[in-house]
């Protein structure tokens, strides 16, 4: 099957420290690569204020990913994603 290339934008919630979130992007792309996935790019934006309070924080640390992936797999990673303790929120795009 054919990889197609996906846009993923998410959240790290707030109350992981700055010099851990190397180390929270790095989990979540084992995830995409456990799922057959390939992660191009990845542009963290920093910590930033919330639209809305999410789980009762007002800011977190975005992240843009560049990412290819089976559409099949899409599913399973956000699943995954949305049982991960780091991610608060995320949003995948072709």
């Amino acid at each position: 099957m054919a990889l197609r290339e996906y846009e993923l934008m998410y959240i790290v919630r707030p109350t992981v420290a700055e010099d851990a979130l190397p180390a929270s992007i790095e989990r979540v792309d084992s995830i995409i690569s456990g799922l057959g996935g390939e992660v191009a790019e990845n542009n963290p934006w920093g910590k930033r204020r919330l639209a809305y309070p999410i789980e009762k924080f007002e800011e977190g640390y975005y992240v843009v990913s560049k990412i290819r992936m089976e559409p099949e797999r899409t599913r399973e990673l956000e699943s995954q994603l949305a049982i991960s303790e780091d991610v608060i929120r995320h949003i995948l795009v072709v």
